[in-house]
């Protein structure tokens, strides 16, 4: 029996929360429709060809699904006829976008949420957690372990940060999941959309804590304009993610592995999918090539998330500085009104009133938006609306906003608004009063005592991520471009999906930064704690990789500490000198040292590496065990750990 989805579901289903859509609903849509949807196509690689302009939309379709592996049932597609169109959020989805200022933090970030690095094809063992409670299912293996050590590890520092953020947003989310029927612990899906976030704004255009793309936001009821974003709106957008998340859960009958994978890769993919490979277990659907190394990823990092967010002291998170749950009042706005005449009235910062509502992109509530709902710091309401409503209707927005049309003069500007050309000109830092361009943003001061903040929030606040690419050219190697952008030959696989090929062409394009484009070298110019000198003795199976992981450090750096050439075989017993960086109040660990561990009654590899702060990988390589090896006590394994755990 086939399944009915509702419009607005069928649509999200394809589009997915935070990605650009796999397939488009086209039959019957406009040819400009048709071209936003080409372009989106083509920037996936579901069109190996432009298309002619004009061309009909069937041919659009016929492409797309001459691309899918899988392709809609003829029921299916009749049901998407019908949807409304999609190209109408004039998103175009361009291959670069401008970059703006970053804070360290951010950058961080973006870093750790793009991370995707390269994984065996079997992800090990896979065993349910029970030893801590969850209401969401839980399960451990090689993929979880990996992000585990990880965000304890060498990202330890901007995951703390994302569990801080997390007391300002989790007992909200919790509570509108629990409304929705949804498994609490599920909330914490915000932390690896954006790790909580505000201002992160993905290539896909998907913005706020639960990175949703304009298409999907608003069919889930948020609004967005040039004023203000909904899906920045923490509670807003959380009600959208539930009620998305439900859908899922519903279209995947209950399997929440499934669901949270078509959040990131849009339920037309995953279903595909499973037509593909004839199973519903996400582990083996992550096996194939079919799904992005992203959504491979996407389960394990939830996974890994909740197990330390459930006991971060257990990770060595002992030092956490939470940040308070969210708490504010709210008044009605019935007009445009600047929010530095909020912060003045109701005793707060502008910052503070910034803070507490992150839907409003510029300096005032939306114009035209009347009973706007505004946060205000607690306890502040009553005395606001009081003040609020002693000050004149005409008073309470000293700027307007104005967008150069032909013919526009500043003294016709002026005289229209009954303001001064030079305050026009000063305000705006205009060069030639006589050479205004077309279509640039004007803010015109309506009172007197106006500041350059309005004129300082005309760009949208939002933290892009910014990809570099390069233009492949005669006699270029994998190795050559990487060490010109400072990057590894296994992310330029990664990030171009090379697999193992060195088959280049010149004039290919590649990405040769990660989604977070340039968090490295910022890591790199401002490191976050003191370095450390160390000497680490190569042992059998050792690579700069591997070493490099296990401290936190490049290859590249590895290589320049050590004056190492290209192609240099490291040796057992080769000394290399590394420069960690040293966590605040613990000394420098010192050498490794050999270890003889045996095994006893209840071991396991994850139990002992941890024990031993080492990972599972690593002991599988320094006593040659294979893949399901089962430890039997009173076996002995070699360890290569730090001195502190050697007694």
């Amino acid at each position: 029996m086939m399944k009915f989805f509702p419009p607005a579901l069928m649509i999200a289903l394809l589009l997915g929360a935070c990605s650009v859509p796999d397939f488009w609903p086209l039959q019957g849509k406009d040819p400009e429709t048709c071209a936003a949807a080409a372009r989106v196509l083509r920037s996936q690689g579901e069109l190996p060809v432009p298309l002619a302009a004009g061309a009909p939309c069937e041919e659009v379709v016929a492409l797309s699904l001459a691309q899918s592996p899988a392709p809609l049932t003829p029921a299916a597609a009749d049901r998407l006829a019908e949807a409304p169109d999609l190209a109408a959020d004039g998103e175009d989805f361009p291959a670069e976008i401008e970059e703006v200022g970053e804070s360290e933090e951010t950058v961080e970030d973006l870093e750790l949420l793009n991370a995707n690095p390269i994984f065996p094809e079997n992800e090990g063992p896979t065993v349910q957690r029970e030893e801590v409670v969850f209401d969401f299912p839980v399960v451990e293996n090689d993929r979880v372990r990996f992000f585990i050590d990880l965000y304890r590890g060498p990202a330890r520092r901007t995951f703390g940060r994302w569990l801080e953020r997390s007391g300002r947003y989790i007992p909200m989310m919790r509570q509108i999941f629990a409304e929705y029927g949804l498994p609490e612990d599920l909330a914490y899906l915000a932390m690896i959309e954006s790790g909580f976030n505000d201002r992160a704004y993905s290539w896909a255009h998907a913005v706020g804590p639960w990175q949703f793309i304009e298409s999907t936001g608003r069919m889930y009821g948020l609004e967005s304009d040039w004023w203000f974003d909904e899906r920045r709106d923490p509670e807003k957008a959380t009600h959208a993610a539930a009620r998305f998340l439900r859908d899922l859960h519903k279209t995947f009958d209950g399997d929440w592995y499934l669901a949270v994978a078509g959040y990131n890769a849009g339920g037309g993919k995953i279903l595909r999918a499973i037509k593909m490979y004839n199973t519903r277990d996400f582990w083996e659907l992550s096996r194939g090539k079919y799904l992005q190394e992203e959504t491979k990823h996407y389960v394990p990092k939830l996974l890994a998330a909740l197990t330390i967010a459930k006991d971060p002291a257990k990770y060595g998170f002992t030092d956490l500085a939470m940040h308070q749950p969210l708490a504010y009042d709210v008044a009605p706005i019935p007009a445009a009104t600047d929010l530095e005449l909020v912060a003045e009235l109701s005793g707060a910062s502008y910052d503070e009133i910034k803070a507490l509502n992150p839907e409003l992109k510029r300096w005032c509530t939306p114009p035209g938006r009347k009973k706007h709902e505004l946060r205000l710091p607690v306890g502040s309401r009553e005395e606001f609306l009081a003040r609020y409503a002693e000050v004149p209707p005409t008073d309470r927005a000293k700027y307007k906003r104005h967008k150069i049309e032909q013919g526009d003069t500043l003294l016709q500007l002026a005289k229209t608004y009954n303001i001064r050309v030079a305050d026009i000109i000063a305000l705006n830092g205009i060069k030639d009063p006589r050479a205004l361009k077309l279509g640039r943003d004007l803010i015109l001061p309506l009172k007197k005592g106006f500041t350059s903040l309005p004129l300082d929030e005309l760009k949208d606040d939002y933290v892009r991520t910014r990809r570099k690419t390069y233009t492949v050219k005669s006699g270029d190697s994998l190795w050559k471009i990487a060490q010109r952008f400072d990057v590894t030959e296994k992310e330029l696989r990664v990030w171009n999906k090379l697999g193992w090929s060195n088959l280049l062409r010149p004039g290919q394009t590649l990405m040769v930064s990660s989604a977070a484009g340039g968090a490295k070298s910022a890591q790199r110019n401002k490191p976050s704690a003191p370095l450390a000198k160390r000497v680490h003795q190569v042992q059998p199976g050792d690579n700069l990789w591997d070493i490099g992981r296990r401290y936190g450090v490049g290859t590249r750096d590895i290589m320049r500490w050590n004056n190492l050439g290209k192609g240099h075989i490291l040796r057992p017993g080769d000394r290399l000198t590394l420069m960690v960086a040293q966590e605040p109040g613990k000394k420098n660990p010192g050498p490794v040292t050999k270890l003889v561990y045996e095994v006893k009654p209840g071991d396991n590899l994850w139990d002992i590496g941890r024990r031993y702060d080492v990972g599972t990988r690593d002991i599988m390589r320094w006593n040659n065990l294979g893949e399901g090896h089962v430890l039997r006590p009173g076996d002995q394994l070699t360890l290569m750990v730090a001195q502190e755990h050697s007694g």
